[in-house]
């Protein structure tokens, strides 16, 4: 697989998960009183929007899913998680462990393949690390 696709490919799978995961998140929240609810409903906005840019600028190149197990893990433990403290800044530890192992992987793909790749894809790939920056301080307020 060339350089573009993986990188693509990366951020269409990170996305894809990010945006699962939190939209469990809030099906777990549903009922709870919750200040970051806001905050990770609008992550989910966000989450799409790369999912779908990343596919846009495939051009309609297949990627391979995220795979069932592994929304399925994410699921319970996110469900876990809610049920052993529902609290915002647990909540927001959670997703700021997530975002930043995120941050770090797409950090190094953007290092890798910052001479091969296509600047228009580089683009996407450093906006989307940005995004990840940018929610983790948000959510340090809730710690």
């Amino acid at each position: 697989m060339n350089e573009n696709l993986e990188l693509l490919e990366y951020i269409y799978q990170s996305s894809e998960m990010g945006k699962t995961s939190l939209e469990n998140l809030l099906n777990a929240l549903k009922d709870k009183e919750n200040k970051i609810k806001s905050i990770v409903s609008d992550e989910v906005k966000l989450y799409e929007k790369y999912y779908k840019k990343s596919k846009e600028l495939a051009k309609g190149n297949k990627f391979s899913d995220n795979k069932l197990m592994a929304k399925m893990m994410s699921k319970m433990g996110i469900k876990k998680e809610v049920e052993s403290d529902n609290s915002d800044a647990a909540i927001a530890h959670m997703l700021i462990e997530g975002l930043t192992m995120g941050s770090i992987d797409i950090e190094t793909k953007i290092n890798n393949y910052k001479t091969k790749a296509d600047k228009k894809i580089l683009k996407l790939a450093k906006d989307y690390a940005t995004f990840q920056k940018q929610e983790i301080e948000k959510l340090k307020m809730y710690l």
